[in-house]
């Protein structure tokens, strides 16, 4: 499977490593009353969808750059992708 590298163009998928669920990048917030309940959802619950999918992917052997990859499951046909902090800076999870 080749991913489409946002920065350096079509890369074997060997060369990443899979992490899960994009959703990783929408932490929960551990000020609030149920961060407990909340961190062990986000820690423990997967959603593991048939169909299309955004999940985190890392070019751990090419520039270690995080990539949200959309993905459909069934077939592996790759949607597109995204660098991973420009995902999260847009949701305003990693501050300035």
């Amino acid at each position: 499977m080749l991913i489409p590298h946002p920065l350096l163009g079509p890369r074997d998928a060997q060369e990443f490593t899979y992490l899960g669920d994009a959703r990783l990048l929408d932490r929960p917030d551990p000020a609030a009353a149920d961060a407990e309940t909340a961190f062990c959802d986000y820690v423990f619950l997967r959603d593991n969808p048939a169909g299309v999918h955004s999940e985190l992917w890392f070019h751990e052997q090419g520039d270690r750059s995080w990539l949200v990859v959309t993905r459909d499951t069934v077939t592996h046909e790759i949607l597109g992708t995204k660098l991973a902090r420009g995902v999260a800076l847009a949701q305003n999870r990693c501050g300035k």
